[in-house]
């Protein structure tokens, strides 16, 4: 309420300075910007952007960011005889050597570090990752100069995609501690019967401030082949991601439950809307849903990535019903927001890609950039009376 008499007087004031800014006699003409926009911004920033804390009236909000992020083709030097990775070799096509796999693990370390640090001042409890080769890359990632300092661990397990890339988990492990994980395996067959091996679905349950969170981590089929094709090969992903989700449902209504993944489809898409009983609308949630906040920033233009020469969101975070409750009585986890992480520095900046994620690889060499996906993320509050 303070709050709101604050801005209504900030609007009488932008009122009287709009008068006194308008040339006299002459309408039709440029608004200029009124102090009392950049005094309402200030003030806003003041109040939201407490570096440990989100405090707002007699409430007192602790902040965690998980995060989720397509690092693409993250490989090291290596050649694995059992999986196709010769072109991120020194001697194959995208001539990948040392020095390429140094810088791309020290801009993808600067990039993990900045996620959702506007509002948390720190990095992702939890980060999903994609497109990983094995857990070394992991390994080495959290030696790069912007993690190197915080106590992540990871979680991982090889998959049986044929190019060898997986799925995988960091952890702040001063802050979360697992209690169990498994992989999910999505099996699926083309038309004439032959396997397709795909990545599995990895989950993680463990204890974030004292509270049991369930966390599945996805790179669901791609649409190899057309999207039409191949959209039963995600519907088949979305069955095998819903069946998990339904056994901790059975033991709690209410389990709280992240799904964070690059799914190969957009919020709007069968396997997202109907497969995984996901909507837009956080008060329509029922028990057996998820709420999927990246459908109202796709409508609106927003994406993560460019294919085919169009713009998707591929790369989404859901929760569940449990985490949607703000009861004070319970000072219980619960979601604040979500966002893409999509500042100009990961940005292709000229040519015919401007706009686009500024991708790693390119015209078989190594570009200079990040990734062909912009991250994803999203904040959870706890609170708890002052």
């Amino acid at each position: 309420m303070v709050i709101y008499i604050f801005i209504c007087f900030l609007k009488k004031v932008n009122r009287f300075f709009y008068r006194k800014c308008l040339p006299f006699g002459k309408t039709g003409i440029k608004k200029k910007k009124m102090p009392y926009r950049i005094i309402t911004k200030t003030f806003l920033l003041l109040v939201f952007s407490n570096p440990i804390h989100l405090s707002a009236q007699t409430k007192d909000y602790s902040i965690y960011t998980l995060a989720f992020y397509n690092v693409e083709n993250l490989f090291d030097t290596i050649d694995d005889p059992v999986t196709i990775d010769e072109d991120f070799t020194p001697l194959g096509k995208n001539k990948y050597n040392s020095r390429t796999y140094r810088q791309k693990l020290n801009q993808l370390g600067m990039v993990i570090h900045k996620l959702g640090a506007d509002l948390a001042k720190s990095p992702p409890v939890l980060i999903g990752l994609t497109e990983i080769e094995n857990a070394t890359v992991l390994e080495d990632l959290l030696k790069t100069e912007e993690l190197i300092r915080y106590p992540y661990e990871i979680i991982h397990f090889d998959s049986p995609d044929l190019r060898g890339i997986d799925v995988g988990l960091l952890y702040l492990s001063d802050i979360f501690k697992p209690v169990h994980q498994e992989k999910l395996e999505v099996k699926i067959w083309d038309q004439y019967g032959n396997r397709i091996y795909t990545r599995d679905i990895l989950m993680v349950s463990g204890i974030l401030d004292d509270e049991e969170v369930h966390l599945f981590i996805n790179h669901w089929p791609s649409r190899r082949g057309g999207e039409k094709i191949s959209e039963n090969n995600r519907k088949k992903a979305a069955f095998v991601l819903q069946k998990a989700m339904q056994l901790l449902r059975d033991e709690n209504p209410f389990a709280k439950i992240i799904v964070m993944g690059d799914f190969n489809d957009n919020p709007t898409d069968k396997s997202i809307k109907e497969g995984l009983l996901c909507k837009s609308k956080m008060e329509e949630i029922n028990a057996n849903e998820l709420y999927n906040p990246m459908e109202a920033m796709y409508k609106t233009g927003l994406n993560t990535l460019a294919f085919r020469d169009g713009l998707h969101l591929f790369d989404q975070i859901m929760v569940s019903a449990g985490l949607l409750s703000t009861n004070s009585a319970t000072a219980s986890l619960f979601f604040y927001k979500a966002g893409i992480f999509n500042p100009e520095f990961i940005t292709t900046s000229t040519g015919k890609f401007k706009g686009y994620p500024y991708r790693s690889f390119s015209n078989n060499q190594f570009s200079q950039g990040y990734s062909d996906h912009y991250p994803v993320y999203c904040f959870l509050l706890k609170g708890g009376d002052q």
